[in-house]
């Protein structure tokens, strides 16, 4: 008898025997798991946290009370609110049920490598924030205006423009004007309020914005002077809403089950954002306080679990959401740790299944300044492909699923040292060659980092070369009778191919692909293939005259193996665009200059979606999408 245990973020599953240790677990699956004791139980490093409750996606109910009892050891190393949150040291917790663990940042041993990079774009600075140096009359027995009026005043004729004010500035505005002898500056957003007073002395010191990718899987945050339109500092994290699945109708599925989880859900973002913002504004000599406006991009699902809205609705047709419109939030009321006046900016929708992130590749790459037509596919834990020029825009999303990020393939993981990156096979011996992330050298030359698994790229990487090398057919079966020690029937009586053996991984197991794990990478491309061509076909074209690739996924992947298992249109290899995190890039566009974010809403309304699940030839199509092209 065996149990299942799903490690998040990294994703990695097994099956574990009864009384194993989650150390033990974690370390046959290659999980990173920091013990700097060894597993002695003494040094409190290795705390993970049980999550409670059912997770669909798995079939797995994961609970406290499949793991052994607290421990005193654990109790003396643990503080009272860790324990009440599910945290357990793994050293001192035995599996005795199916099991889904959490793995904090502070536990890992390595990160995940996360995409902060886009392109240098040109761009208009004109922030939402402007900055008023101003100097007030004192007040006399013969002019006594209150402070709020007075300022007010003096804004209106420094800029004709007068104001509100907001509450929290109110509160401290009479001891900030006269700290430096009425000297002020005041810093108004979008014309309308006066979000922060500071002497004008220490005022023109700093005036930050914050622009946010939040993704399904990772969050990429940038620090931003509002004045020089640079970055100061980047940062980047895994979300830690993995921990309640990879893709979001988990996600979806957990928030509406108790009023209490999607205020889970959203914390855990709101925290994850917070912490990023303090790390980049201490690396850049601030603080918190500092950063006056924030703009945000998301898909649908996570736009809903960041606001705290509702989305349930997203989950099921006709995929209605609860709001498509660009919205300003002040920070205080999202309990986002930056300057509690300052507005949170997060752009628009453009359907239930079309987020923002979209818009902001779109405000970001500016298919409709263009004349020539070309297809912009941003692949992640959803795929969302766009078509369109200067004439007309179009966009669809594409089911993918995480299979293509590893989270549905046996040893898949993130993109993270010890992840399998690129794979060569030789189709005369059928024996593989591949790079491992956080090593310079290919196996089998030197062996110095173990192979953990295969992130994104490798696994692409992998199929294809299994399909060039006669491995697997055009149908995506492995070939049985092909007589090799790499090709052979696993303990689940599916047939597998073996990337690395035992002894290459520093583990007890193989990294193996079998038929499952291809099924899964079919099902995935099929679906991006096919809302591809939909939208070509409806354009009247049937080659693109370019393909741009955002975001993580587009920016590591083997262009090449891409096209040899069909993954998106033909299209000619030097015509093909990696464009890195260009959700990112919108996202930064949109947070320096406030024309963007006008810019953003006409293109929300303007693009037309297309739903390609209603056309009567989808199902023929997908079916048909899912063999490999043709070799050449």
């Amino acid at each position: 008898m065996s149990y299942k245990v799903i490690f998040q973020p990294s994703g990695s599953r097994g099956e574990i025997e009864p009384d194993t240790s989650l150390l033990d677990a974690a370390r046959t699956m290659g999980v990173d798991l920091e013990a700097l004791c060894g597993g002695a139980g003494v040094c409190g490093k290795c705390k993970v946290i049980i999550m409670e409750g059912y997770f669909t996606r798995y079939n797995v109910r994961s609970s406290q009370e499949h793991l052994t009892v607290l421990t005193s050891e654990e109790q003396e190393l643990l503080q009272e609110e860790e324990i009440a949150k599910g945290c357990r040291l793994a050293c001192l917790s035995s599996v005795q049920g199916d099991l889904v663990v959490y793995v904090p940042p502070e536990s890992q041993r390595s990160r995940q490598v996360i995409l902060e990079e886009g392109r240098e774009r040109e761009y208009k600075l004109l922030p939402a924030v402007e900055a008023f140096s101003m100097q007030l009359q004192p007040p006399s027995l013969e002019d006594n205006r209150a402070d709020a009026q007075r300022l007010q005043e003096a804004l209106e004729e420094n800029s004709g423009l007068r104001p509100a004010i907001d509450y929290l500035v109110l509160k401290d505005l009479p001891g900030e004007i006269r700290q430096e002898n009425y000297q002020v500056q005041a810093d108004m957003w979008k014309e309308k309020e006066i979000i922060r007073v500071t002497p004008a002395a220490r005022g023109r010191s700093k005036r930050w914005g914050l622009a946010v990718d939040v993704g399904t899987t990772t969050v990429a945050a940038y620090l931003c002077d509002l004045d020089a339109g640079e970055v100061k500092a980047k940062a980047s994290d895994v979300n830690p809403q993995v921990a309640y699945g990879e893709d979001i109708i988990s996600r979806i599925t957990f928030s509406g089950q108790k009023p209490e989880h999607r205020k889970t859900m959203q914390q855990m973002i709101i925290d994850t954002v917070t912490g990023l913002a303090h790390k980049m504004t201490e690396e850049a000599g601030g603080t918190p306080e500092d950063i006056l406006d924030a703009a945000v991009v998301f898909n649908s699902v996570m736009h809903h679990l960041f606001l705290g809205f509702d989305p349930r609705h997203l989950g099921g047709s006709p995929f209605v959401p609860a709001s498509k419109d660009s919205l300003d939030i002040k920070a205080r009321d999202l309990g986002l740790g930056i300057n509690p006046s300052a507005y949170v900016h997060t752009l628009p929708l453009i359907s239930g299944y079309v987020g923002a992130d979209n818009v902001a590749l779109l405000i970001a790459e500016e298919p409709h300044k263009k004349e020539e037509l070309g297809l912009y596919i941003d692949i992640g834990t959803n795929g969302e492909v766009d078509l369109g020029n200067k004439a007309k825009l179009s966009c669809t999303s594409c089911a993918t699923g995480p299979a293509l990020e590893g989270a549905q393939i046996k040893f898949g993981m993130r993109a993270a040292p010890g992840a399998i990156e690129k794979v060569i096979i030789s189709p005369e011996d059928l024996e593989p060659r591949y790079k491992i992330i956080g090593q310079e050298s290919w196996y089998p030359d030197i062996i110095e980092t173990p192979a953990r698994g295969l992130c994104g790229s490798g696994i692409i990487d992998l199929v294809a070369e299994m399909y060039k090398a006669g491995i697997i057919d055009q149908g995506g079966r492995l070939q049985k009778e092909l007589e090799h020690s790499r090709i052979r029937q696993g303990a689940s009586g599916r047939m597998e191919y073996v990337v690395a053996w035992s002894g290459e991984t520093g583990q007890s197991r193989d990294v193996i692909i079998d038929q499952q794990d291809i099924r899964a990478v079919q099902l995935a491309k099929a679906a991006l293939f096919v809302g591809a061509e939909i939208l070509m076909e409806q354009r009247g074209i049937q080659v693109p005259e370019f393909i741009t690739l955002a975001g993580a996924f587009g920016n590591y992947i083997n262009q090449e193996s891409a096209l040899a298992i069909g993954m998106f249109p033909s299209c000619e290899p030097e015509k093909i665009y990696s464009v890195g995190n260009s959700a990112g890039d919108g996202a930064r566009l949109a947070l320096l200059n406030r024309e963007k974010r006008e810019e953003a809403c006409h293109l929300a309304r303007e693009v037309s979606f297309v739903e390609t699940a209603l056309d009567s030839t989808f199902q023929e199509r997908y079916i048909e999408a899912l063999g490999f092209p043709q070799k050449i």
